[in-house]
């Protein structure tokens, strides 16, 4: 049985590279993509979420354009890291057609109503639209099958020393999101910075036609990670997409997680108690077989560029 997914992200090579995978994998059910202002501006990740799924395959599948700006503080965003287009070196035809009318709020919210218990959400960027539509919608947490996102830490951050980007772009929203009642799987930088696209994954790439040459290898030969090390970025949103169809690929650890909103330092700080008298609200990836995970991914890439001839 496949899982039906909405993908709220903000490409972003690594979100680009997570749409491939969702678009690819024959366990997956791409039901939507909204985007969410975070890696650039909204208008770019919106024609970028658009570009991608038509390069992939996946022009049918709804795009409908989130919030440009946080709940309370200026936008930020990752140009340094994924290139003024978003995509890094990748250049992609235009897409076939524009995002959705409405917001993407009003669709994560109608989608997930329309089958409660069925759909599975993912949040690769800024959690601003889920938590302006867990607000509008308090019983959205009852209605989905999971809900997953990448961001995060219980140990550490890229931005600064506490906290990771999506958290740290708009830690209010995170903060609703992590207290608004449901079992949040938090796959953070505790595994997301093992899975790195290394040379040889990368060289494997190039068997993949023009998924490898146009978007997966252009695209991250230019992700100015700083963490990526001898250009070996690691691919952070794809693991979040991963977990939904190989979940034993990491181990999980209950925890209560609380956002940092307040801190002169520590501002989208993810502070992880992993024995919390209160109970947990969320799963938080802490260990990836990246043998496992990257075995996924390519036979998943692999399989696509087939499909695409």
């Amino acid at each position: 049985m496949s899982s039906r997914v909405i993908l709220d992200c903000d490409p972003g090579i690594d979100d680009a590279l997570a749409i491939a995978f969702a678009a690819g994998h024959p366990g997956i059910e791409l039901a939507g993509i909204t985007s969410v202002a975070g890696n650039v501006e909204l208008a770019k990740t919106t024609a970028n979420a658009l570009a991608v799924a038509t390069f992939v395959g996946a022009a049918d599948v709804p795009v409908t354009a989130g919030c440009a700006a946080p709940l309370l503080r200026p936008a930020r965003a990752a140009w340094h890291v994924h290139g003024e287009s978003g995509l890094g070196g990748a250049v992609l035809p235009r897409p076939a057609h524009g995002p959705r009318d409405g917001h993407a709020i009003d669709f994560i919210i109608a989608a997930i109503a329309a089958a409660p218990g069925e759909v599975t959400l993912v949040a690769t960027g800024p959690l601003t639209n889920v938590a302006l539509a867990v607000r509008r919608e308090p019983r959205l947490p009852e209605w989905v099958r999971d809900f997953v996102i990448m961001g995060g830490s219980a140990g550490r951050g890229n931005v600064n020393h506490a906290a990771e980007f999506n958290m740290w772009a708009d830690p209010e929203a995170a903060a609703v999101v992590f207290g608004a009642g449901w079992t949040v799987r938090m796959i953070g930088l505790d595994v997301t910075l093992r899975a790195r696209a290394t040379a040889a994954v990368q060289e494997r790439m190039r068997a993949f036609g023009a998924l490898g040459s146009r978007l997966l290898r252009p695209a991250l030969a230019q992700y100015r990670d700083s963490d990526a090390g001898a250009g070996e970025p690691p691919v952070h949103d794809v693991c979040a997409v991963v977990s939904v169809v190989e979940p034993s690929a990491f181990t999980f650890t209950p925890a209560l997680v609380q956002v940092e909103t307040t801190g002169t330092l520590t501002s989208g700080m993810t502070v992880t108690d992993f024995s919390p008298p209160a109970g947990p609200n969320a799963l938080v990836a802490t260990a990836i077989d990246v043998d496992r995970f990257w075995d996924v991914v390519l036979r998943t890439y692999g399989a696509l560029a087939d499909s695409l001839g």
